[in-house]
């Protein structure tokens, strides 16, 4: 159920930032870390933009590894299990990527002028 609101909160942001303008795709960035299910928030996105400028909408999701660096040597690598310690000198590990959740673009379609 997290993917619905994820979902409607995409939706909100696509229609905020079309202006009235028909929504043709929407590209989000996610994070491993978010844990968001891809399969869901195609499936609920579906349902979301029923009656909204983003019906029919396509979503490309991109996704983003998770990736810890070090706070003192600033050792940089990919996880699987987030375990916040570098494994080069034992120093406290930051998020480097992988709990991203956001709007890349959005793709709009701008209305014929009526020249009659």
């Amino acid at each position: 159920m997290h993917e619905l609101s994820v979902s409607s909160a995409v939706v909100s942001t696509a229609v905020r930032h079309a202006a009235g303008r028909r929504v043709t795709a929407v590209r989000l960035r996610v994070g491993a870390l978010r844990q968001v299910v891809p399969e869901s928030l195609d499936f609920y996105w579906g349902i979301v933009t029923r009656d909204t400028l983003c019906e029919g909408a396509r979503l490309e999701q991109e996704l983003v590894a998770a990736r810890l660096r070090c706070d003192d040597c600033q050792c940089e690598w990919e996880v699987d299990v987030p375990a916040f310690r570098c494994a080069i000198c034992g120093g406290a590990a930051a998020i480097a990527a992988g709990d991203e959740l956001e709007v890349e673009s959005i793709d709009v379609r701008e209305e014929e002028a009526c020249i009659a």
